[in-house]
C-alpha cells in the first residue's frame, strides 16, 4: 500500500489496486485497514466518496488491477454470488448493497480491459449483460489499446493508415490517439447519444443510440470486415472490387457490394437490414445466401428472413437526428423513442394509443422533455417521468 502522505485525492485512491480490491471484494483485513485509515485522515473523506462514485458510475477503466488481478476477483465473487443462490439477469441491475455494485463494477472492468472478446466470460447470454452495462453509461467510451477513453458528447471517429485516431467531440478541437493495430477496437455509444467511424478505407459508419461497434485500425489481407455487436449503423461502404467488405452481426453475415446500408441488432428484436442502394447478400450460418434488392426491408425471425419494399427514409433518418413518421401508429413512435433513450412507456387502455398517428418529423434532442412535449401535443396527453420509465395519461385527467 501507498504510505499516508501519498493520498491527496480521489484519483490517488484509484491507482491503489487494495483499495479497488476493498471496494470489489473487502475482506477483513482490508476493511479493518482502511477504516482505520480514514479515520485517522477524515480530511479525505469528500477524496473516499468520490472514488467511491467514479467506481459505481464510470466501472473499473481506469483502475491499475492487472487482467490476473481481474479474474481472480471475478471467479471470487462467482464464488460468493452461488453461495447466495442468485441468477443472473439478462442485464445487470446495480443492487445498492456493496457487493453487487461490485460484480456489476467488476464485470465491467473484465470487458473493458479486454473489449468485447472472448475473455473471462464466453456464454452468449455473459456477453449480453456486458454489452447492456456499458451501453448504460452516459459517457461514449472508445476501447482501444487496453484503455478506454470517456466522451460527454457525440463524437466522430477518423482513422487513418498511420494507426491513429483522430477523435472530434461536438465542436471541440480535435485530438489524435493511437490505437490497437493487431486486435479490434470497440466503439461504444450509450443511449441518447450518437456518433460516426470512417474506416481507413473511406467507409463511413453512423451507429445510433445503444450501439456497440468493433472495428480494426486497418484492413489487411484480401478482406475488409467489422462488427456490430449491439445497436444499429447506417454505412455508406467504399467500393473495392480486390477486397470485399464483411458486417458481422449476431449469427448473420452481410456481404457488400459497395453499397449503402442499414443494419437493427438490438437485444429482444429481430435482426433487420434496410437496403438504400448497390446490393448485399445476406447469409445466417448454415443457410442459404439472400440477395435484396435497393428499397427492400429484410428481417430475420424464427430461422427465417422475411422481406419488404419500404420507404428507407424512415429507416434512415436517425443519423440526420430525427424520426421521421408517415401514419404511424403512435404505439410504435413510442417504441422508438423508448429504444433510442433507454425507456419504457406506461399507459392505460383509455388513451387509446393505437388509433393514434403520427406524420412527420420529431427531433432527437438531447433534452427529453423536449421530444415528449412534441409527443403530448400530437396525442392530446401528458406525462411524468419516473426514472426510466414514462407514464402517459390523457390530458384532461
Amino acid at each position: 500500500m501507498k504510505t499516508d502522505d501519498i493520498y491527496t485525492s480521489y484519483t490517488d485512491l484509484l491507482k491503489d489496486r487494495q483499495f479497488i480490491q476493498w471496494q470489489l471484494m473487502p475482506d477483513e483485513a482490508l476493511n479493518d485497514y482502511w477504516v482505520r485509515f480514514f479515520k485517522q485522515h477524515p480530511e479525505l473523506e469528500e477524496e473516499l466518496q468520490k472514488a467511491i462514485t467514479y467506481l459505481r458510475t464510470k466501472g473499473l477503466n481506469e483502475s491499475p488491477l492487472t487482467q490476473n488481478e481481474r479474474i481472480a476477483l471475478f471467479k471470487r465473487i462467482q464464488k460468493s454470488v452461488r453461495r447466495k443462490k442468485k441468477v443472473a439477469q439478462r442485464r445487470l441491475i446495480l443492487y445498492a448493497s456493496t457487493s453487487a455494485a461490485a460484480i456489476a463494477l467488476l464485470v465491467i472492468g473484465i470487458m473493458l480491459f479486454s473489449p468485447l472478446r472472448e475473455s473471462v466470460l464466453h456464454s452468449d447470454s455473459d456477453r449480453e449483460l456486458i454489452v447492456g452495462e456499458l451501453l448504460n453509461n452516459q459517457d461514449i467510451q472508445f476501447i482501444t489499446s487496453g484503455e478506454t477513453l470517456l466522451f460527454q458528447d457525440d463524437v466522430d471517429v477518423t482513422l487513418n493508415k498511420e494507426g491513429t485516431a483522430e477523435i472530434m467531440q461536438g465542436n471541440r478541437e480535435s485530438s489524435k490517439i493511437k490505437i490497437t493495430q493487431d486486435e479490434l477496437n470497440s466503439l461504444v455509444v450509450p443511449y441518447g447519444k450518437r456518433s460516426t467511424v470512417t474506416l481507413t478505407d473511406g467507409s463511413k459508419i453512423w451507429l445510433n443510440s445503444g450501439s456497440v461497434l468493433e472495428f480494426p485500425a486497418r484492413f489487411v489481407g484480401n478482406s475488409r470486415g467489422i462488427r456490430l455487436a449491439s445497436g444499429e449503423m447506417y454505412i455508406e461502404v467504399t467500393h473495392d472490387e480486390e477486397k470485399p467488405f464483411h458486417v458481422q452481426t449476431g449469427n448473420l453475415n452481410i456481404r457488400v457490394h459497395g453499397t449503402k446500408f442499414n443494419i437493427t441488432n438490438y437485444s429482444g428484436s429481430p435482426q433487420s437490414v434496410v437496403l438504400v442502394e448497390g446490393s448485399i447478400s445476406l447469409q445466417m450460418k448454415g443457410n442459404k445466401e439472400l440477395f435484396i434488392k435497393p428499397s427492400e426491408k429484410a428481417t430475420y425471425s424464427e430461422g427465417v428472413f422475411n422481406t419488404e419494399m419500404v420507404d428507407v427514409a424512415q429507416f434512415i433518418s436517425w443519423k440526420d437526428g430525427y424520426f421521421s413518421f408517415d401514419k404511424t401508429p403512435m404505439t410504435e413512435v413510442l417504441q422508438q423513442i423508448g429504444k433510442y433513450y433507454n425507456l419504457s412507456f406506461d399507459f392505460n387502455n383509455d388513451i387509446n394509443l393505437q388509433k393514434r398517428s403520427c406524420t412527420g418529423k420529431i427531433y432527437l434532442s438531447d433534452n427529453l422533455d423536449n421530444v415528449m412535449t412534441t409527443v403530448t401535443l400530437l396525442t392530446s396527453t401528458k406525462y411524468e417521468k419516473q426514472e426510466n420509465k414514462i407514464y402517459i395519461t390523457n390530458d384532461h385527467d
